[in-house]
Order: structure tokens, then sequence, then C-alpha cells
């Protein structure tokens, strides 16, 4: 495929991902506005978040699947079409469960589209460097996605209505649903190989299930039974599913699969990630508005200068890990986040935004745009046409259920911390208590992880750990065939 058209698909593919994570955030801070507009209770009002991250977190491994059998593309624009649709319903309802209902089928919509794109990245550029590349542009923009949601929300809900954080999404679809069927050919797994349906009701009830437990530990503790009832179920399912999959002709997901070094280092990385990142949104957003005072839109456009750093970060990262290799990139990365989460940790009750807010927000936007780039790469390498929309999957619905026990755990330390601190302290100085511990923890966990980066990560030569040979799933390599030479030499680590 020419070099322009595929330029031009991964253009599409990012925006669409943009969209996709935009979506993630975009609602937080336009909750007020939602609640007054079609009268939500407040067990209600968090369902218009938690329907999203349900749906999206639980359905990812299905139709992350889907797409390797029934076509990248197809599978792709249904999502994309689908996820309009869904924004919509969003934009024009009238009611609550109108809204709820519509917020689950848009996280639906994401699940099939999400999958699908990063595993048409990664067949489009397959050698090392341009998919080195290409992985770094696409993680780098989805999180200027999750970070904007929160620009984006404060402006629109402030100059014009809520519903418009929902209808910009339809320029987006259109665009790609008309533009992608040209740039992009269709592809699928060659063999004859079908959906292991008792493997996908499985993995999707053990993912729904903890995704929801998750959801519930975050609103009302983790004692509760609408919280300790689905965690068990979710554990007790994974095992079925683990006893299932290691006897099914095609698992849904193989275990050999699972066992590749590069890519269970680089997803569980990223489960630390996304719990430090997803808790640090949340709070700092709440910090600014409740202990440093900032109104909606203020609050918005005072994390421009985020994405500014996740630009820098992300174009600074795939170089690094073209010269430098994944390993140190990351253990760098996390590092540098690390200290952004404790810069961020000291904002305190009068500090002002210049010498307060922006030097942590700076450094921790940096530290994510080098760190998600790398971690995309570590996720997916060694995919091929056989698996790509399974790994692809499988990273993201890491990410979602890492970004749930963040902010279901640091939020709630959070709270506690405040809670204690209230009497003796004061509302502004107990709140910073709580806001610093749990920024605090978040920054440690980054400091684990890039201790255990340094020592599990390899170093590209094929060792006893899997990655010196392909799984069974994936076809033969063939002369030339790049995308499965990186499963024999995970290069460039």
């Amino acid at each position: 495929m020419p070099r322009e058209r595929r330029g031009a698909a991964l253009v599409v593919l990012c925006f669409v991902q943009f969209m996709l994570v935009l979506d993630d955030t975009v609602v937080n801070v336009a909750l007020p506005s939602i609640r007054d507009a079609l009268g939500f209770d407040a067990t209600g009002l968090a369902w218009v978040v938690n329907a999203y991250f349900l749906a999206f977190g639980g359905l990812l491994l299905l139709f992350g699947r889907a797409a390797d059998l029934l076509g990248r593309r197809r599978v792709f624009l249904i999502g994309v079409g689908l996820f309009g649709a869904a924004s919509l319903a969003c934009g024009l309802a009238q009611e609550p469960w109108q809204l709820v209902v519509g917020r689950f089928v848009q996280g639906a919509g994401a699940a099939m589209a999400g999958p699908a794109a990063l595993s048409l990245i990664t067949l489009l550029f397959p050698g090392t460097e341009e998919r080195t590349k290409a992985l770094g542009i696409w993680g780098g923009i989805a999180g200027l996605g999750g970070t904007l949601g929160l620009v984006v929300s404060g402006a629109l809900t402030g100059l014009a209505s809520w519903r418009w954080i929902f209808l910009i999404n339809l320029p987006v679809v259109l665009v790609a649903c008309a533009l992608l069927p040209r740039l992009v050919p269709e592809s699928r797994v060659t063999r004859g190989a079908r959906l292991d349906v008792p493997g996908a009701v499985l993995g999707t009830g053990t993912v729904l299930l903890l995704v929801y437990g998750l959801l519930q530990a975050g609103e009302s503790g983790w004692t509760g039974v609408s919280v300790v009832a689905p965690m068990f179920a979710a554990v007790g399912l994974a095992a079925v599913f683990l006893v299932v999959e290691a006897h099914a002709a095609d698992p849904l997901v193989p275990l050999p699969f699972l066992s590749f070094r590069t890519r269970a280092v680089g997803n569980g990385m990223t489960l630390l990630f996304s719990a430090a990142f997803y808790a640090m949104a949340f709070l700092l957003m709440i910090h600014m508005q409740t202990v440093l005072g900032y109104g909606p839109l203020r609050a918005g456009l005072a994390y421009l200068p985020y994405g500014a750093g996740i630009l820098a970060g992300m174009w600074l990262s795939s170089r690094a890990v073209i010269k430098l290799g994944m390993r140190p990139t990351l253990v760098l990365s996390f590092l540098v986040s690390a200290a952004g989460l404790l810069l961020l940790s000291r904002v305190a009750p009068g500090d002002g935004y210049a010498a307060g807010v922006l030097p942590g927000m700076l450094v921790t936007s940096l530290g994510c745009g080098l760190s998600l780039p790398a971690l995309t790469v570590a996720a997916v390498t060694g995919t091929t046409e056989e698996d790509a929309g399974l790994g692809s999957a499988l990273f993201s619905s890491v990410q979602q259920v890492g970004g749930a026990v963040g902010v279901a755990v640091l939020v709630a330390l959070a709270a506690r911390r405040t809670d204690a601190a209230v009497d003796s302290a004061g509302r502004l100085h107990a709140a910073t208590d709580g806001f610093s511990l749990a920024l605090t923890v978040a920054g440690g966990l980054l400091v684990l992880g890039a201790a255990l980066i340094a020592v599990l990560l390899g170093d590209g030569r094929p060792d006893a750990g899997g990655d010196s040979g392909a799984a069974p799933t994936q076809r033969r390599a063939k002369p030339g065939d790049e995308s499965v030479d990186a499963e024999r030499d995970p290069s460039p680590l």
C-alpha cells in the first residue's frame, strides 16, 4: 500500500480513537448540568459515566476477537456507526434512562471500533521502526483525547450546552465511515477459525462483573454485597474461563498468547499506569474545583498545558524506543510520571496556578506522553494477521480495568484520609491531605512499575519465557514477513 494512503488511514483511525477516548471523560465536567436538565438523582447520575465504562471494558475481548474473525474493517465501521447513532441519541435525550442507554450503546460501539482500529494500524505498519512511530502517534493521541475531554466538556458546557459534548462526535463518524473503506483493505484470520462461544460468554461475563464490582466499590466502598458478590463471581468465572480456554480448539484467548513476555509485561504495566493516571485525572479535577475554587470552564482550560506536555512526550517516545530501546524508555517514562504526580500532590489551598498546579501538570503530562506509545508498542509486539484484534482488545481492556481499579481504590483512600482529618484540619486542608495521599500512592505505583520493567522486560534475545516462539494460533513466518518476524524477535527492547 502506498505510504501516502497508509498515512491518511492513520490520520482517520487516530481521529476516531481520539473521539472514543474523549468520551471516557467528556461527561465529567458536564454532570451537574446534565443532572439539572434531565432530573437525575445521585445514583442515576453516576451511571451516565458507569454505563460507558461497563460496556466498553466488558465487551472489548469479545469484539476484538470478532474483528479478527469477521473482518477488522467491517467491525470497525459497524462500531463507529453504532457509536455515532448512540451519540445522537445521547445529545437528544429527554429522559434519564435514554441517556444511560445511549451511553451503554456508545461504550459497545467503542468496544467494537477501538481494538479494530489499533489492529488495523498494527497490520498497516508491519516494520519495526514504522510500527513504533505509528503506534507512538496512536498512543499519544489516545492520551490526548482522555485529557482534552475535560477541556472540551468545560468549554462546551460553559459556552453552549452539555448536549454538544455528544453531538460533536457526528462529523468524525461521518468522515471515518466515508473515507476508511477507500483507504484500508479488509483483513481477517485466513484459516478456518470460529468464534469460541463458551470462551466469549465466560470472558465477557468475567470482565463485565469485574468492572461492575469496581465501579460499585468506587461509589459505596468495598464491603457491600453489590461489590463483594460480583467480584467473587468474576474470580469464579475467570477460573472456569482458563480451564475452558486450555481445552478449546480455537480459544478466544490462547494461553500461549498471554505468556508472551513482552506483551505480558506491557499489559501488566499498563494496568499500573492506568490505575495511577485515571485516579489522578479524577482527583485533580475535583481538587481544582473544590479546593482551589476553579469553575468548570476555568478547570477545563487549566488542562490545556497537559495536552501540550502529552504531545511533547509522544514526539519523544517513538524516537526514544527506536534509539534507546523499549525497556529504558519505559523505565524513564514511569519515573518522570511519578515525579510529576509527587509534584502535583503538594498543591495546597491558596497556591496559584503557575507556581502550584502547572509545574506538576507539565512533568506528569510529559511522562504520560512518553509512556503511552511505548506501552502500546509493548502490548501488541509480535501480533499478526491471526491475532492483531485480540492483542489490541486485551491492551484496551487492561486500560479500562486498571482505570476502574485506580479510581475505586485511590479515590476511596483519599476520601478516608479526608474524613479522618476534617475535624482537626478544616474542610479544605482535609481534602488536600486526602488528595496528597492518593497521588503519592499513585506515584509509588509508577516507581514500582519502573522497577518491575527493569527486572522483567526482556532485552530482545529469545529466551525460555515464551518470546522465542509464536503462539499456536499464529501462521508460519514467510520470508520478508516482518509482522511475524517480530514474534520471534520482539525488538527493539
